[in-house]
């Protein structure tokens, strides 16, 4: 499968980097150091290279270096199928305003939006914070259901975003005592339209998913995962017909709860209440009730055949993130997972406070030492 690797990186002002410059052969990448030493930023700054706001959902505000002046910058080079391709993204004042916005450039040309990174590099990634996935909030695992989507469908990403927008507005008009219909309705169709693609979009995804994770799990190292979506949208597009035909039944229930939602002070009917449900597979058992080690091990399956589906789906490889993921593993476990990230043909990018732990990798990855605000080139990671 073609590869997309990052030979070039360049941070400015971003995080605990004032300025850094990193290059490698496309080959694996390890970056170790000690807790605080800035690994994880390197990744964050990697997640930016997709849209959204990376892997910490960080304001652009917080993403600069203290005491800078406030604008950050990230470069990177990427060699792939498309040949070289140079990436810059970063914060900028958007004119006599303070707040900032964020800015893509490709080639040197500036991009219409940052979904236009989709065309030439799907990044996923694994962090010890979403390590709670499974026995946190709903919302949390919508988000992530949607990070998956996106690497998937390009327009999802905007699709949410309209929708949530459309649901604020329509939430102000049912405050208003001098209610507007005609407004309303107009709202509550668009909020029909876009709710019934994003949860098309997600019930197909799940279905692959679903479909990608049957067909391999007897070889997976990792237990493999039985998903499914909860919610009223989400049921009645998966049971088929026409999406005209699914946005009348919404629009209706809108219509219908104005009063209740009215009341309630938000939208009560919608695909911002569907929860992405998950069992482990070989037990039998929803992930929530299963140990600790089991749902880490769990979520990482779920993560690995996600990159493979994306990879199959787009015809490249997607660019793995994996933060701090050996620290939980023994190490048969780990050599699996190497294992499995060289198979699906991924540049992946690991963290780790101990460089030993990576020795599994032997000459297929570059280790590089992180300090306070500086990496060096320290050899294989072996």
């Amino acid at each position: 499968m073609p590869r997309v690797a990052v030979t070039e990186l360049k941070l400015g002002e971003f995080r605990n980097y004032a300025g850094l410059s990193v290059a490698t052969d496309g080959r694996h990448v390890v970056l170790a150091g000690e807790n605080g030493a800035g690994k994880t930023n390197v990744l964050e700054a990697l997640s930016l290279l997709s849209p959204g706001r990376g892997l910490r959902r960080a304001r652009l505000d917080e993403m600069a270096r203290l005491g800078s002046p406030g604008a950050w910058t990230v470069f990177a080079r990427l060699d792939g199928p498309d040949g070289a391709i140079r990436i810059g993204t970063g914060s900028e004042a958007r004119g006599d305003e303070e707040a900032l916005v964020r800015r893509v450039r490709i080639d040197g040309e500036p991009a219409r939006s940052a979904d236009d990174l989709l065309d030439h590099v799907r990044v996923l990634w694994l962090t010890p914070a979403m390590d709670g996935l499974f026995t946190g909030p709903a919302a949390e695992r919508r988000r992530f259901l949607d990070r998956l989507v996106l690497a998937l469908s390009p327009a999802h990403g905007a699709h949410v975003s309209a929708f949530e927008k459309a649901m604020r507005g329509r939430n102000r008009l049912l405050e208003d005592d001098r209610l507007d219909l005609d407004w309303l309705e107009a709202i509550e169709a668009q909020m029909a339209e876009l709710g019934v693609a994003i949860s098309l979009s997600r019930v197909e995804t799940v279905a692959c998913l679903e479909r990608l994770i049957a067909a391999t799990r007897a070889d997976a190292p990792f237990p493999h995962a039985e998903l499914a979506l909860e919610g009223e949208i989400e049921a009645l597009v998966a049971a088929g017909g026409p999406a005209a035909d699914a946005e009348d039944v919404y629009r209706a229930r809108l219509r219908d709860g104005r009063r209740r939602d009215k009341a309630a002070g938000r939208t009560l009917d919608g695909p911002h209440r569907a929860d992405l449900v998950v069992h482990h597979g070989p037990k039998a058992m929803p992930a929530h009730l299963s140990s600790t080690g089991e749902q880490k091990a769990l979520l990482l399956g779920l993560v690995l055949a996600h990159a493979r589906l994306v990879g199959e789906t787009c015809g490249r490889a997607p660019l793995l993130l994996l933060d701090e993921v050996a620290a939980h593993l023994d190490p048969r476990r780990r050599a699996e997972l190497f294992d499995v990230v060289e198979a699906l043909g991924s540049q992946c990018w690991m963290t780790g406070t101990d460089a030993s732990a990576f020795a599994a990798l032997g000459e297929r990855a570059e280790l590089f030492e992180v300090t306070g605000g500086a990496v060096r080139r320290g050899g294989p990671a072996a």
